[in-house]
């Protein structure tokens, strides 16, 4: 049968918001609390950095706007960093994104999936080869085959893609709000959360070997050093939220559709995070033992393999709430992914189209949809699966994409200069402060992970760079 050649408008404004919510709204939320706890401490410091968080989300999203209501084409933020930057430049992203970014994203949160599959089968855990410190677990060999199968699914066309992710929004919205509601109307009921809070702003850095505890204490710039280091987790939690300019193509007036979806999807989630971490501050003592045998004695800091959805169900509704959160945040990591795999084919094909892709991921099948594209997607996501740890997978692609953030929010003043007469429907709101703003708090946190975390974010920047011969390789092969 001949290939379609255009994608299908499918999408509205419900659709479209449902799909930034659902590809923010993934594992993090439920994992990366306890590691901050752990990094930072303090209950006012680790709220200090989700309000950031949301903050900054908000502020890049309504810049985008811009952005997307200028371009409302399939391949989003490589296409505004090509018209601002150039061939090049945009080329960049477009690796990162391939090597990195997306499909580092979905190796992660196949692995979150894979991590609260376990608590129904325990045998996940074990590991299935050892070589030396590198194991392969059953576990990431689930994660694997969940990529496999979502890939599947959205190769049918985006609306079976889009029924999925709007049920799976819809389901991870509820959990998440049921968290909220049962946590508080518990924890409230107890003096928890007025303990976690007497000490708010007491900072230490915790690290626990073999069940020994050793405790730092942060002064100066050590906490802003710690806060920009540890934030990495809570942006992490928001990330993806443009994805949505990737799949401009098959939005329903996309100049106005896709500001407002950016608007409403991030604002949605900032607000469910911080209720969230307000209902673990409630149910669960920040402070606790790693050897403890509950949930309570473990507390936020020590939560069994960082499960501290799973721990705060507990408390709620005892033992069967382990099983219920885990149910219900393994819908979460499954549906967050099928919309980080939807979007991130399109990309790719936009790629393909400027000659900056293999050909054949161009290309759309029957259903309108780039097969090829996402099935290069999914072999890359899966081998990345294998190669490291959640919280590395995390790091790296995280560190990879806030340097194209910074790199796409000046592209706004470049564009403002180069082409002041062009239709801009939305224009960036705070235009120049809250874009300036976010360039500078975004590049100082930069800047701290690579002081902090040289190896992982290292590796993304080694990444990107790797991408300048690559570039000109392909582009001397097309002469």
């Amino acid at each position: 049968m001949e290939n379609k050649t255009e994608f299908k408008k499918e999408l509205g404004l419900l659709n479209a918001t449902s799909l930034v919510a659902g590809s923010m709204i993934g594992s993090g939320i439920f994992i990366v609390t306890s590691i901050m706890a752990r990094d930072i401490g303090g209950a006012g410091w680790i709220l200090l950095a989700w309000i950031l968080t949301g903050f900054l989300t908000l502020a890049a999203a309504l810049s985008y706007g811009e952005l997307a209501g200028m371009m409302p084409k399939a391949g989003g933020q490589y296409v505004y960093i090509q018209r601002a930057y150039g061939k090049m430049m945009s080329f960049l992203y477009g690796w990162t994104v391939f090597t990195v970014v997306q499909t580092g994203v979905i190796a992660a949160v196949a692995v979150a999936f894979a991590k609260y599959t376990a608590i129904f089968f325990p045998v996940l855990s074990d590991t299935l080869i050892e070589i030396g410190t590198y194991k392969i677990q059953y576990q990431q060999l689930l994660a694997i085959l969940s990529i496999v199968v979502l890939t599947i699914i959205n190769n049918q066309g985006v609306k079976s893609g889009k029924n999925l992710q709007f049920v799976f929004t819809a389901a991870k919205l509820f959990a998440l709000f049921a968290l909220i509601v049962f946590g508080l109307y518990v924890g409230l009921q107890s003096d928890t959360l007025a303990n976690n809070f007497t000490d708010m702003w007491s900072a230490t850095k915790t690290t626990v070997v073999d069940g020994e505890i050793t405790t730092e204490v942060l002064t100066g710039f050590a906490i802003i050093g710690m806060l920009g280091f540890t934030m990495i987790n809570s942006l992490f939690s928001s990330d993806a939220w443009n994805n949505i300019t990737f799949i401009a193509g098959e939005i329903k007036e996309p100049q106005k559709n896709i500001p407002k979806s950016l608007f409403l999807g991030t604002l949605i989630v900032t607000i469910v995070y911080l209720l969230a971490n307000l209902a673990y501050f409630s149910l669960l003592p920040l402070n606790g033992n790693p050897l403890a045998d509950d949930f309570l004695g473990q507390g936020i800091k020590y939560a069994n393999e960082d499960r501290l959805g799973a721990s705060a169900a507990s408390v709620i509704f005892g033992n069967a709430g382990v099983f219920i959160m885990a149910g219900l945040i393994m819908i979460s990591t499954f549906g967050c992914n099928s919309g980080l795999i939807l979007a991130g084919g399109r990309l790719f094909y936009a790629m393909s189209k400027d000659g900056l892709f293999f050909k054949s991921a161009g290309e759309l099948n029957k259903n309108q949809v780039p097969e090829k594209a996402l099935w290069m997607q999914c072999i890359w996501a899966s081998i990345l699966c294998l190669s490291g740890k959640y919280g590395d997978l995390l790091t790296y692609a995280t560190f990879a994409n806030l340097l194209f953030y910074v790199l796409t929010i000046y592209g706004i003043f470049i564009l403002r200069k180069k082409e002041p007469d062009t239709p801009r429907p939305y224009k960036a709101f705070g235009y120049p402060f809250v874009p300036i703003l976010y360039i500078i708090l975004i590049s100082i946190i930069s800047i701290i992970l690579l002081i902090y975390d040289t190896k992982n974010t290292g590796l993304g920047l080694f990444i990107v760079l790797v991408g300048i011969p690559i570039y000109y390789l392909t582009q001397k092969k097309q002469e």
